[in-house]
């Protein structure tokens, strides 16, 4: 018997992208020999195996492939060349609405989607009483699931596709739309699986998630397999994907020096819609975010310090301009923050053309998940406030965490037991 519950090999997926719909009709049609459309390689010779009872996660930036190799692991999708090998019951959790009809209440479909993985009525009935109880969304499962929000049509989707006693389980980011209550419901059953011997494959941009609770890590990039291995390994990998700063190892991709004063910004993923104002009598000419290991990237290891660098430049004489920092959360609810005035520090008299860099260090205690920084330079005046440039969400930074408490901030207790 195989040790390897799926085997990729060689996967390639190509799509024809036409400009015109007209175009993709005549293709297919045989109209002329010359094709119309242009070649897109989803996936370019991927390859790679998973053991029985490993939990592996696939990470990369949007467009890299990984839902499209679930897809075809699952055979939901069809790949152009290769071969997949499944070794064992396949339960698997895509994109919402996947398996499931909107017309039918939540019962009927947990009867549908046992019948389509194989399980007879009696058996679905037997099961029942588990899956209702670990989505809990009490008697709307007795509503068309058309009328559920994302949050309970994942829970109960979840809860068929973990119940059912799959011998591998394939989940597609669909844990990010859950509370986080029942996410962790979930990674505790992600850890029964392990214990049980079972194989968990699943996509995620919880870095945290993929930390905590995978043997082992694959990141793609634009279709291909830039390496697999120990998940914080590969994390830090991806931190270069995601700044610009991974380069093959045919052209040199050797370990980072220390990055000078110059373009700190163009490291960070920078949000294009930031909201800035003022009258730059002082700007913000550029801004860093530099984690424990002094590297520039926006992802964050929970418990270790950071520093977030703010350059300042004066286009007039100005004194004592103060320059704050604020950390949001997606929604737009101000966290945290502080600036050179609450800090006691002054950054004195500038004339134009002068430059300060105020750094601030900070231990990082946010829970697991993403958040937004904002920049500002101001100063008060005799009787007013002025301000000379501000950056609304300028940038996003992404925690990493290995154990996350109740609320936006860990308390860091101690607990003794007598």
């Amino acid at each position: 018997m195989s040790e390897w519950a799926i085997e990729v090999e060689h996967i390639n997926k190509t799509y024809m992208l036409y400009e015109k719909n007209s175009d993709r009709i005549k293709d297919a049609l045989g109209f002329g020999k010359r094709k119309r459309g242009k070649e897109h390689h989803a996936l370019k010779d991927v390859s790679f195996s998973v053991k029985k009872g490993e939990t592996i996660g696939i990470i990369g930036t949007n467009g890299s492939g990984k839902s499209t190799i679930l897809k075809i692991i699952t055979g939901v999708l069809t790949q152009t060349s290769g071969q997949v090998k499944v070794n064992g019951r396949v339960s698997a959790l895509l994109e919402l609405g996947a398996g499931f009809n909107m017309e039918y209440t939540g019962i009927e479909n947990v009867y549908l989607n046992g019948s389509m993985i194989g399980f007879s009525r009696e058996e679905i009935d037997k099961k029942l009483d588990a899956i209702l109880g670990f989505a809990d969304i009490g008697d709307y499962v007795y509503q068309p699931v058309k009328t559920y929000s994302s949050g309970m049509f994942v829970r109960l989707a979840f809860a068929v596709a973990i119940n059912i006693e799959p011998e591998i389980l394939i989940v597609d980011e669909a844990l990010s739309v859950g509370d986080v209550f029942f996410q962790s419901k979930c990674y505790k059953k992600f850890e029964e699986f392990k214990a049980s011997g079972k194989t968990v494959v699943f996509v995620s941009h919880d870095l945290s998630s993929i930390s905590t609770y995978c043997d082992r890590a694959i990141l793609l990039n634009k279709g291909e397999i830039i390496q697999s291995g120990d998940p914080n390994t590969i994390i830090d990998l991806y931190k270069k994907v995601l700044v610009g700063q991974y380069k093959p190892e045919s052209e040199g991709n050797h370990p980072e020096k220390k990055q000078d004063t110059n373009g700190w910004k163009e490291q960070l993923a920078k949000n294009p819609n930031c909201q800035e104002y003022g009258d730059r009598a002082v700007e913000i000419v550029d801004y860093a975010v530099l984690d424990d290991q002094d590297r520039h990237s926006n992802t964050l290891l929970k418990g270790k310090p950071f520093r977030i660098k703010v350059k300042i430049c004066a286009h007039e004489k100005v004194d004592d301009p103060i320059v704050a920092i604020t950390v949001r959360d997606v929604k737009g609810n101000e966290l945290s923050g502080t600036n050179t005035m609450i800090e006691h520090k002054n950054i004195g008299h500038l004339e134009p053309g002068e430059q300060r860099v105020v750094t601030f260090t900070q231990m990082n205690q946010f829970q697991g998940g993403e958040y937004l920084i904002s920049l500002g330079c101001t100063r008060y005046e005799t009787d007013s406030f002025q301000v000379y440039h501000r950056l609304y969400d300028v940038c996003n930074i992404i925690v990493v965490s290995d154990k996350d408490t109740v609320g936006y901030f860990d308390m860091i207790s101690t607990i003794e037991i007598e």
